[in-house]
């Protein structure tokens, strides 16, 4: 067969010999791919399976689905992390003979149970696991909080006879509501004050009625600026409305130190100090623990 090629304007001829087996193979197979073309030109909206998988799946997608399983293993860390906060707790107390039901360091267990795997999916929004992550953080805290108590014991510096509550959170100044039913100083209304204030001047020292760890400083609201304190045994004490603190999470404070400045900040009319006691969780009438004398 020859066959006859433009080639820079000038006709070149050659020849060529196949077999007629080849002859209809190479015609075969042109007509196959002109076919395959031909198809795919009058149907443009074919598309392979696997590239119809990627359309389908935009690159936010991805990107989300990434944020979510590294979100889900950062929760797996936290919780192995408190499973091992745990058990250093539990094995400080017992090496400092100190009862576990004191601290106990299982009271806020991870989120779904130590047990509970994470799944590596992405049926989980971002902001279900973010919220999950901020409270695994905040355990984390209050169990980092729990352990330097611990630490301060097993290394002799005790402050069970210097917890004991007693006396007023401030050196100067005066009594101006107490604990119980009042008249609300914003609507007039009836509202239960849980705590009692003592009023003052703006950066008046506010002071650590005992002994203990520093468990929240910061802006909470109502509270306005709002240091609590630890006190072990179920106590914790608040001082609210502060200007400034003088102390951080973790702290170990001792009675009478300084931990804040007096100030007027969150739900407040004035300097003062709006001071409350808790046990158990829950508010208590401090007024007996302000007017009581000190062990010796």
């Amino acid at each position: 067969m020859s066959l006859t090629l433009l080639y820079r304007g000038q006709n070149v001829r050659f020849s060529l010999k196949l077999s007629k087996p080849r002859w209809l193979a190479i015609v075969g197979g042109f007509a196959v791919v002109s076919g395959l073309v031909m198809h795919s030109a009058l149907k443009p909206d074919v598309v392979p399976a696997h590239l119809q998988t990627v359309k389908q799946k935009p690159e936010s997608t991805i990107a989300n689905d990434q944020q979510v399983i590294a979100l889900s293993v950062k929760i797996a860390e936290m919780q192995s992390h408190i499973l091992r906060l745990n058990a250093l707790g539990e094995r400080l107390a017992d090496e400092a003979d100190i009862p576990m039901n004191e601290f106990n360091m299982a009271a806020f267990p991870p989120t779904g149970g130590p047990a509970q795997t994470v799944a590596l999916k992405s049926e989980f929004s971002l902001s279900d696991l973010e919220k999950q992550l901020l409270d695994l953080s905040i355990n984390v805290e209050q169990k980092e909080n729990q352990l330097n108590l611990l630490e301060s014991f097993a290394l002799g510096h005790h402050i069970e006879s210097t917890s004991y509550l007693s006396g007023r959170p401030i050196g100067k100044g005066w009594l101006s509501s107490y604990y119980g039913v009042r008249k609300d100083p914003f609507n007039g209304k009836p509202t239960m004050h849980k705590g009692v204030d003592f009023a003052g001047k703006e950066n008046d020292q506010v002071f650590s009625t005992g002994s203990g760890v520093v468990s929240y400083a910061g802006e909470r609201w109502g509270y306005g600026n709002l240091v609590e304190i630890d006190h072990g045994t179920g106590y914790k004490t608040r001082y609210a409305h502060n200007k400034s603190h003088l102390v951080k999470i973790g702290d170990v404070v001792t009675k009478g130190q300084a931990i804040a400045l007096m100030g007027s900040t969150g739900r407040s009319t004035g300097p003062h100090v709006h001071y409350e006691i808790l046990r158990n969780d829950k508010q208590i009438n401090p007024t007996k623990y302000v007017y009581r004398k000190p062990k010796t």
